[in-house]
């Protein structure tokens, strides 16, 4: 008896475990795609894991392991091209490629021909994780020249 009451004293904190996702959909599509995990063992933690999943499907899936973070930090995705990607935690980054999902480093610099654009990010918005995506560039009208 005594031990099923200390079960249920636990369990609170046994289902206080986060875990949550949210995906970059590369270029609408649900098959290709960058998805953050974030698992935050208790809910005062001050630090998350994270991990990120690069999917092509059906030809390619994988999951990398970032490491801990700051559980309320911003993920940046940066898109370099060649279906290479740059994230950005804090000052870390990382590059991840859905090519083959196989490629997967930590960088120590920004490479040399820069981040690329910004695709958007990864944070936490009202307690919830989600993709931010970053508006995209409207052109300019046919005969528009700049300072109009």
């Amino acid at each position: 008896m005594f031990s099923r009451r200390l079960l249920l004293l636990w369990l609170p904190l046994l289902a206080a475990c986060s875990d949550q996702r949210a995906a970059f959909e590369i270029d609408g599509s649900r098959q290709h795609a960058l998805t953050l995990i974030r698992v935050q063992t208790l809910p005062w933690d001050k630090t998350a894991r994270y991990s990120v999943v690069a999917a092509r499907m059906p030809d390619c899936q994988r999951r990398h392991e970032i490491g801990a973070g700051g559980a309320d930090m911003r993920v940046e995705v940066f898109a370099p091209g060649n279906d290479a990607w740059i994230l950005k935690q804090g000052k870390r980054m990382y590059v991840v490629e859905t090519r083959t999902c196989e490629g997967f480093a930590r960088l120590e610099a920004e490479p040399e021909g820069g981040l690329g654009p910004l695709q958007g990010s990864f944070q936490m918005r009202q307690g919830t994780f989600g993709w931010i995506g970053e508006p995209v560039a409207q052109p300019a009208p046919a005969g528009a020249t700049a300072g109009q």
